[in-house]
């Protein structure tokens, strides 16, 4: 998951800005403050707080072996509210979130509340990604993912809902090891969800950036990103992160119109992007 951003984990930090690239804004604040200028986006993709008991429980366990916690509060549902109460007016496209068993009817029905057509929650299964360190019971290797789009029909470029494609019931992707964060995502599991979730040259927020993966992820798929996070410590990884592995923006240029160009000689010639099955492996 990604590290602090608001909700529970809130606190009283000023906003500020740390540019990475004219294609990807890393901010320093809660979201409601560092991200108050984005009025538009054509997709919201996050990895927001779990729930407390997941948090929790992570924590007892992992302190008493000596692992890493996690530094910030879970999310209730009235967290997940009023995330979405303000981004689904802002989000022309997709909204995307990754989550725990017990918060993903919380975000189901927040969506569907704004009028968003909800799907099933997708799995995300990574093998060994974690051990039940109590030793009392199965190891979770599953989360859930969240997505939900306009019920019109159609997005707001006028893009018929049904012309989007066929995408993948699931992804089974292990988990990166040496994080930077805690509970941070692998890289191809979010550039998976940026190809299937947003089109090149889309703007992407993801208001809890954490170890900046889904604007890495954002970058290298030709995607404008823009995010942030409270915690200075792991801003400032992040930042690093990102001044180490972003492509140059004449790289980011080239991979942004690659990706046009083949998506216009897919819709010249009639054809529908079929994804039934990820690429990093079907799902068991």
């Amino acid at each position: 998951m990604a590290a602090a951003c608001s909700g529970g984990g809130g606190g009283g930090m000023t906003a500020a800005a740390h540019k990475s690239a004219e294609f990807c804004d890393l901010r320093h604040g809660p979201w409601e403050s560092a991200l108050a200028d984005v009025e538009t986006c054509e997709a919201v993709i996050v990895d927001a707080p779990y729930s407390a008991r997941t948090h929790g429980g992570h924590d007892v366990a992992a302190v008493g072996l000596g692992h890493r916690a996690i530094n910030y509060g879970g999310w209730t549902p009235a967290d997940v509210t009023a995330f979405v109460d303000h981004w689904a007016p802002r989000c022309s496209g997709w909204m995307v979130t990754i989550t725990d068993h017990n918060l993903a009817p919380a975000w189901d029905a927040a969506m569907a509340a704004h009028g968003r057509y909800v799907f099933a929650p997708l799995p995300w299964y990574a093998p060994g990604s974690r051990v039940r360190l109590l030793g009392d019971g199965p190891s979770c290797w599953t989360c859930w993912i969240v997505v939900s789009r306009p019920s019109s029909g159609e997005f707001a470029d006028g893009t018929k809902c049904n012309k989007w494609g066929t995408l993948p019931g699931g992804y089974n992707i292990t988990s990166d090891r040496g994080s930077i964060v805690v509970g941070a995502k692998p890289l191809a599991l979010m550039r998976a969800l940026v190809r299937d979730y947003t089109r090149p040259g889309d703007l992407v927020v993801d208001p809890c950036a954490g170890g900046g993966t889904t604007l890495l992820a954002s970058a290298w798929e030709g995607r404008r990103s823009v995010g942030s996070d409270l915690d200075p410590d792991t801003l400032g990884k992040a930042s690093e992160r990102l001044a180490r592995e972003l492509p140059s923006a004449e790289r980011w240029g080239a991979i942004r119109d690659e990706q046009l160009w083949k998506r216009e000689q897919s819709m010249r010639k009639g054809r529908r992007v079929v994804r039934a099955v990820p690429e990093q492996g079907a799902l068991l």
